[in-house]
């Protein structure tokens, strides 16, 4: 193969220079493989077919730069030119030992030295320079890289890059240079980068990385653009190592300019036939409110979209600012202009290594052929960034074939999107329990998100089996399906176990950009369990007659709506999201319910570190063709609705002398919360740590269950009044990566004489 690739070489440098004229002669001697004939067409004679000094060291060069020798001697014999070769080996593998930090194919990626080409020991020195910055990117400053090279006879080598990968090299200190608006925590808050702290083994987030740092300079001028500070910029952004600390110093200066308001907003239309005030009714910038550069951006967008729509596919809206330095005011006109018709000639995409192309291009809502439209561009690239399986996303565009034609450039690196946890802890609902979880939120690159996960409890296991695609057959619909199995025992907030296992299907579809609806099927057998050798008492009437139903298959179908207008889905500061879920029952199965619930909440900003939030929920179940609401549909009062109460700690409870006095869930709830959320001063904003203060209310009552002992006068004595339980608390959260953990203390302001408190209680669920 080798022999085969140097004869083709050869046949290609014959054909590149013209060949030595007749003439002095020229003598090739050493060469093995190259053929003497393309040694000789490097040599250009002078007119006179003498090699001159200057002929001589042009052909010097030309063959050192073709790759094909380790050495190279021109002398003259009498009347001719020897020239004396030794050829480069040619290298039968390229390997990799030491490393673990960085894969083999990302090292194979950088390096220019590839098998069946030529050992270049320049080039070897550049992989060398190559590999050791790939580690950089990964914070190891301290690595070495050893080239051997190994014989295997016939000009034939093996080249094993030998990685010493050394320690970690952190960012042991963050500073920031010109700023007076904001202090370090709000704009630690804000980059990407992190000092060395007890989590940075889990976030990864003191690494010093070029790449990252060049983004965290982009994210503080967007923050301060957000801010009010229209003319805010990074200077610059300088990392410094420094022995004492054996890691980095990165400072950036900032210059923040003036606070800015809007002043006076409009839309300004040049476009025939198009309506000035329905356009009007899309702009997010308000005068005189702080001048926010998300606002402006949401805004084109917003016009772009319902330009495309309206017919304009040309057309385009581009804010013009003009400021006024005395009165720290910008005036803002959207101005709509008929574009140029430009089309989108190709989308080219590098650096998707792993994802596929396709998972890339649905995001874009044009394609080729499609009416350029930097709007959608700009949409297309926030919508990458947002699915979090890349580290940059840059788009830009370049001239196509002809003068109307563009072509997208679509730059993206990769990051892992695989997750593996293991977590212990202690819950107040399940006792102290372990969790593995095992997921990918794009597998196999095809953007189909896949996970697992197995929890043993003190009083509860499960596993739980899901997948999702959110582009299902080429559409905008989203469809996932879910395997799940948990198992509860009696503890000391309930007398009886219960097992549920079963099967959900879903699909959900954007119908705006805030608003969105999810359908699903689900199929699943529910029991309740007793052991009545671990009670000291008999069990409430509705546990013992839902031990004695036996297993119920559950047949439902159910929708949810959703409506969000939040700036970020984890971490919200503002906006609204409200969430409606109805269920319906009794489409086969053993059991016929419709559930209805609603929950709601409402972001806004106090100042940059605190958040008030305003909650209100509530739901209803009730039973339909003459059957009763089974009582694991019910609803049980406690900590999420509630804090400073025990889980199924308030609601309908059977009092009946003699028996466990269980709480037997009501049909009716409703809760309220306002709450204040704020980063806990001195703590770096890394730590994902969380403050909050605190009010709830609530209550959960109607009690629809059996009420009469079977053959038996003696009825059931429920308490089931609509009694306002409150409370007033505080709490800690920490955004973990292995989701939200949270710790309350609450105490109660107000119950019912027979609710179970518990004001202190922990939790673990998603962000």
């Amino acid at each position: 193969m080798g022999a085969l690739a140097f004869a083709a070489l050869g046949l290609i440098l014959v054909a590149t220079p013209t060949a030595a004229q007749a003439g002095e002669a020229v003598e090739v001697q050493g060469n093995r493989r190259v053929d003497s004939a393309t040694v000789r067409s490097y040599f250009r004679a002078t007119p006179d077919g003498q090699f001159d000094e200057a002929a001589r060291d042009a052909a010097l060069k030309a063959l050192w730069a073709t790759g094909l020798f380790d050495e190279i001697k021109i002398e003259r014999a009498g009347a001719a030119l020897v020239v004396h070769v030794t050829e480069a080996p040619v290298l039968d593998r390229v390997a990799f030992e030491g490393n673990r930090k960085v894969q083999d194919k990302d090292l194979a990626a950088v390096v220019e030295s590839k098998p069946r080409g030529t050992l270049q020991r320049a080039v070897v020195q550049a992989d060398v320079g190559r590999i050791m910055e790939a580690y950089r990117h990964v914070g190891r400053d301290d690595v070495r890289v050893v080239p051997q090279i190994i014989r295997r006879g016939e000009d034939r080598v093996d080249l094993v890059y030998e990685v010493t990968e050394g320690t970690k090299t952190s960012v042991r200190q963050i500073d920031f240079v010109g700023n007076h608006a904001f202090g370090k925590p709000q704009l630690a808050a804000v980059i990407k980068t992190s000092a060395t702290n007890i989590l940075s083994f889990i976030t990864g987030g003191d690494s010093y990385d070029p790449d990252r740092v060049a983004d965290d300079r982009e994210q503080l001028r967007l923050y301060y653009r957000s801010k009010g500070y229209a003319d805010a910029g990074v200077t610059s952004a300088k990392a410094e190592y420094d022995p004492a600390a054996h890691g980095f110093i990165l400072t950036f200066s900032i210059d923040e300019g003036p606070l800015y308001h809007f002043g006076d907003v409009g839309v300004v239309c040049n476009v025939p036939g198009l309506d000035e005030e329905k356009l009007r009714g899309l702009l997010l910038a308000r005068p005189g409110a702080v001048f926010n550069g998300n606002a402006l951006d949401k805004t084109s967008e917003a016009l772009a979209i319902e330009l495309a729509k309206l017919g304009y596919p040309f057309a385009q809206a581009l804010p013009r600012t003009t400021r006024d330095a005395a009165a720290r005011r910008i005036d803002v006109s959207f101005v709509i202009d008929q574009g140029a018709r430009t089309y989108v000639e190709r989308i080219e995409i590098h650096g998707n290594t792993r994802t596929r192309g396709y998972v890339i291009r649905r995001e874009f809502d044009i394609a080729e052929g499609d009416a350029y439209n930097r709007g959608l561009i700009d949409r297309a690239e926030r919508r990458l960034k947002n699915l979090n399986y890349f580290k940059t996303v840059k788009i830009s565009t370049r001239p196509g074939s002809v003068s109307d034609r563009v072509v997208l450039d679509v730059d993206v690196t990769e990051q892992s999107t695989g997750d593996f946890n293991i977590a212990g802890g202690y819950s107040t609902t399940d006792g102290v329990l372990a969790e593995v979880k095992l997921g990918d939120r794009s597998f196999l690159g095809t953007g189909v998100a896949v996970n697992s996960s197995v929890t043993w409890g003190q009083y509860a296991r499960g596993v739980d089996l899901s997948a999702s695609e959110p582009y299902f057959l080429g559409t905008r619909v989203a469809a996932g399906i879910e395997l799940y199995g948990r198992q509860t025992d009696s503890s000391p907030y309930q007398s009886y176990g219960s097992t549920i296992y079963g099967a959900t299907l879903q699909l959900g579809t954007p119908l705006t950009e805030q608003l969105g609806v999810q359908y699903r099927y689900a199929l699943y057998n529910q029991a309740v369990t007793v052991d009545p050798t671990s009670l000291a008492a008999a069990p409430s009437l509705p546990i013992q007659q839902a031990a004695l139903a036996g297993p119920q298959w559950v047949s439902s179908v159910g929708d949810t709506v959703t409506y969000s207008t939040l700036d970020n889905s984890k971490s919200p500061t503002s906006g609204l999201n409200s969430q409606l879920k109805q269920d319906l029952a009794g489409l086969g199965g053993d059991v016929k319910f419709l559930r209805t619930t609603e929950d709601v909440r409402y972001y806004h900003p106090v100042n940059d570190d605190v958040v008030s939030l305003v909650r209100a929920q509530g739901g209803y179940v009730t039973g339909w063709g003459g059957q009763q609401v089974p009582l694991l549909n019910s609803f049980f009062g406690g900590p999420s609705m509630v804090r400073g109460f025990a889980p199924n700690g308030f609601g309908p409870r059977d009092l009946t002398p003699g028996t466990t006095m269980d709480n037997v869930g009501g049909s009716m709830y409703w809760a309220t919360t306002a709450e204040l959320q704020s980063n806990i001063p001195g703590v770096p904003q890394e730590y994902g740590l969380k403050a909050s203060a605190f009010v709830d209310a609530g209550s959960v009552f109607r009690y629809s269950g059996p009420t009469a002992f079977p053959g038996s006068a003696q009825s059931l004595q429920v308490a089931n009044a609509n009694v306002v339980r409150s409370s007033v608390g505080v709490g800690l959260t920490w955004a973990s990566p292995f989701g939200a953990l949270t710790v309350n203390y609450a105490v109660p302001l107000s119950k019912a004489a027979y609710d179970v408190v518990q004001p202190l209680s922990f939790g673990a669920g998603p962000f």
